[in-house]
């Protein structure tokens, strides 16, 4: 347990306050009839392409957990049939990434989602969360939930409650520095000071 008042956090490392957001039943959705956006599943993605669009989408919000996986602890949750990759599209490009993990029974966490920053506040995220939607549901969970925190775009969180998820509980995550660790260069998420 965290005791009230700050908590100093050493050199090198980042922390994060986590909001762990679920929806219990179906929300209702608004037709996805873009035609400049696409979506389609990955089967057995090729490691670097995946780790490629992986930074292209998250580095500018700190996304380190795959990257710290060795090829084969990667290898192994991608191809796992209990997990789906699905790839936004915007006029051919790949410009977002949604993963759904549907390895625990009942419930299907929605653990990465994200569009590429020319995409960000042009539909795109509205788009790529209709489809995690329909396409978690379809599956008959009792919940389907996602987290995300301070280091993300200041509008996910607002984002996520809007289309239905309601807050059930928060974490701080510590963790060494992806910037410093080689993970991920210097210069992303300009927004996080490093400390040294």
């Amino acid at each position: 347990m965290i005791a009230d008042g700050y908590t100093v956090v050493p050199p090198g490392k980042i922390a994060s306050v986590v909001t762990y957001l679920e929806m219990r039943s179906a929300a209702s959705l608004a037709a996805n009839d873009r035609t400049d956006l696409a979506m389609r599943r990955v089967v057995h993605p090729e490691l670097d392409w995946y780790r490629t669009l992986y930074k292209k989408i998250g580095a500018e919000w700190l996304w380190f957990g795959r990257l710290r996986l060795s090829d084969a602890e990667l290898r192994a949750l991608l191809d796992d049939e209990r997990y789906d990759i699905w790839v936004l599209t915007a006029d051919g490009d790949d410009a977002g990434l949604l993963e759904l993990d549907c390895r625990v029974p009942g419930e299907i966490e929605i653990s990465y989602f994200g569009v590429s920053a020319e995409t960000i506040g042009k539909g795109a995220g509205k788009y790529l969360l209709n489809h995690a939607l329909r396409t978690a549901w379809a599956q008959g969970p009792e919940r389907v939930w996602l987290h995300t925190c301070n280091l993300d775009h200041p509008r996910a969180l607002g984002f996520y409650r809007a289309a239905g998820f309601v807050p059930y509980k928060y974490a701080i995550e510590v963790a060494d520095d992806p910037r410093l660790t080689g993970l991920l260069p210097e210069t992303a998420a300009p927004h996080v000071p490093i400390v040294r």
